[in-house]
């Protein structure tokens, strides 16, 4: 059996033991899936560890506590990735952070896979970091985790026009951050 099918069929068992009461299974499922789930959060609080670590404990604390409504119509990191970034949501909106009003559109930027050495990566999440929340979710939604706009704007209640102005303006900002960090 391939390696992600066995990893399914654990998951799956975990998840049912864990619902049952289980709190070992629970921690293998933590275990196999914390990396991905605070990779998610850092990037969504700004690079900000300490926050980053706070919503990635909210994220199991409300998975363990919606064990009983996982339903395996996905896979069980699918369904606690989203559950992850829901909590992630809940937290900017709860910081105020509201939507920015309409950006003129110019031209969107092209952008593709760029690797970096780990000091441009350091400035890089830096200046990601002091995007403005809202902006910040939408640009590390759309660009990192590969979502669509339909997504984004149904996830931070917006429009879909919202979210393009979002990302438009995170981009010129993010240009502009770290220009004025060289």
């Amino acid at each position: 059996m391939p390696p992600a099918l066995a990893a399914g069929n654990n998951d799956r068992d975990d998840v049912r033991a864990a619902a049952a009461g289980d709190r070992q299974a629970f921690q293998r499922l933590y275990r196999q899936h914390a990396g991905r789930i605070h990779g998610a959060m850092l990037r969504l609080a700004g690079y900000d560890h300490a926050r980053a670590e706070d919503l990635t404990q909210d994220a199991f604390v409300r998975a363990w506590q919606k064990l009983d409504s996982f339903r395996e119509q996905s896979s069980f990191g699918t369904w606690l990735y989203r559950l992850a970034v829901n909590v992630a949501l809940m937290d900017i909106r709860a910081r105020g952070a509201d939507p920015v009003g309409y950006v003129d559109e110019d031209s969107v930027p092209e952008h593709g896979e760029t690797p970096f050495c780990a000091a441009e990566r350091e400035e890089l999440e830096r200046a990601i970091g002091k995007l403005p929340p809202r902006a910040r979710a939408v640009l590390v939604l759309h660009d990192v985790e590969g979502w669509r706009h339909e997504e984004i704007a149904s996830e931070l209640e917006m429009a879909v026009g919202s979210s393009k102005a979002q990302l438009h303006r995170a981009r010129g900002l993010l240009r502009k951050v770290l220009g004025e960090m060289r």
